[in-house]
């Protein structure tokens, strides 16, 4: 299986709120912490479900939290 064509920014943002971990944000969202891990290295693509929920936890909107392709992470 390899890397996902759907990328993030989710670590980056993380660090922009409060040095958030991977257990409260996946808290916050509602699922584990290796759903977080696995988005973060860019293993799993989340559902639009998913991805709207993280969107918002961090008040940005989706495009500003995942990219898709060759979209290279700034």
């Amino acid at each position: 299986m390899g890397k996902s064509l759907v990328g993030n920014h989710i670590r980056k943002l993380r660090f922009k709120h409060d040095e958030m971990t991977q257990q409260q944000l996946a808290d916050k969202v509602g699922v584990t912490r290796q759903t977080i891990v696995a988005l973060e290295k860019g293993n799993y693509s989340p559902s639009l479900e998913l991805a709207f929920r993280i969107s918002h936890s961090f008040d940005l909107p989706l495009e500003e939290v995942f990219f898709y392709g060759d979209t290279l992470e700034k």
